[in-house]
């Protein structure tokens, strides 16, 4: 739940949209630089809250992609300390989560299997998607690219999209306003318009 209002917003507003407007009930979502899991999870853990019931009629499955194997092998895990779990909501640890011998806790499989980690490069030519996603989360990662490459994945991104769909970043990056196709809707929110 870091940086919680792009969280907020993604439940409050992006979800009930897409719900309103995927036809063939795929939702795509991509977490692009997903660390240790704990982005995607999240994500995953609010479509299933959000959807209910109805979710058994959605494809609902997050592509979380990390270059780096290591933390990929940790995500897949999903085994998380008792504080890094501290400020999730109490029905979630009861829903999401059961605690292991360690007193760690681990991320159920009904979550697990929402989301399929990959290892990808963001640095290569083209992006080898077959279909558009509807939301793309790449918060905190551009900030370590120049100028230039971050240019041409913002481009790869905006390819990426369908029209309508939705880039987070991280709040310490922006978008040149002179050098995107995208809208900005709210601080380091962005739209394919």
């Amino acid at each position: 739940m870091r940086e919680p209002e792009h969280f907020n917003f993604f439940t409050n507003q992006v979800l009930p949209e897409l719900v309103g407007e995927v036809k063939d009930k795929d939702l795509r979502v991509w977490s692009a630089g997903c660390s240790t899991g704990e982005e995607p999870y999240t994500l995953a853990m609010l479509i299933d809250e959000t959807l209910g019931k109805s979710k058994v009629f959605w494809d609902t499955k997050i592509l979380a992609t990390d270059i780096s194997t290591k933390v990929l092998e940790d995500a897949q895990r999903g085994i998380y300390t008792s504080e890094k779990i501290a400020t999730l909501p109490a029905l979630w640890k009861q829903n999401y989560f059961k605690q292991v011998e360690d007193g760690s806790y681990a991320v159920t499989n009904k979550i697990k299997q929402e989301v399929i980690y990959r290892k990808f490069n963001l640095m290569e030519k083209a992006f080898p998607f077959r279909k558009k996603f509807h939301v793309i989360f790449c918060r905190n990662v551009m900030i370590y690219f120049n100028a230039e490459t971050k240019r041409e994945l913002v481009n790869k991104f905006y390819d990426s999209l369908e029209y309508g769909g939705y880039l987070f970043i991280g709040h310490s990056e922006s978008l040149n306003r002179e050098e995107t196709k995208f809208k900005s809707i709210r601080p380091a929110v962005y739209r394919k318009i």
